[in-house]
């Protein structure tokens, strides 16, 4: 239950750690991925209420934004589930950030943050083709970051093919 999951993060070296270390802190998404039921879907609802306002953005600032976090979160990612002794612990969401910004980039339509929420949470928990590449065959922090940018990645194809596929057939 949620306060017995909240007494052992207070009590635990966990709390102290995300907030005395600021790499623990970014790759848990500022806590959200303690959340005790669905850290990676916690962690991609604070990855788009992060977004939604770089959405008013340039595309190139967007884009530039997604890319300096992408290896930034190699970076962070690899030191904390190090730190942690996992290969991809499921506290470390910052790799959801990434993928669901690389998803919305250059999204007006607000309407489409929904589906794109759902399908990215779809391919990232069942992990298809080449999600699932990334998440075997890549070690570190580039296997923690790649498979959700994969998923990422699919989710802003569908989206540009919502948009260009009418265009194209009339």
């Amino acid at each position: 239950n949620a306060a017995a999951w909240l007494q052992t993060l207070l009590m635990g070296t966990t709390i102290k750690k995300l907030f005395t270390r600021l790499e623990h802190f970014l790759a848990t998404g500022f806590g959200s991925g303690h959340s005790p039921v669905a850290p990676g879907t916690a962690g991609t609802a604070v990855g788009v209420i992060i977004f939604l306002p770089i959405l008013n953005m340039p595309i190139s600032f967007q884009l530039g934004f997604v890319i300096l976090s992408f290896f930034l979160g190699v970076w962070i990612t690899a030191r904390v589930a190090s730190d942690m002794g996992i290969k991809d612990p499921p506290e470390i969401v910052f790799d959801e950030f990434v993928g669901i910004w690389f998803a919305l980039l250059g999204v007006k339509n607000l309407f489409l943050i929904i589906p794109a929420f759902i399908i990215f949470r779809f391919l990232d928990i069942f992990k298809p083709w080449p999600i699932s590449f990334f998440d075997r065959e890549i070690r570190g922090g580039w296997g923690i970051m790649l498979d959700d940018l994969a998923a990422g990645a699919m989710v802003f194809c569908l989206i540009q093919l919502y948009f260009w596929f009418p265009r194209l057939i009339s």
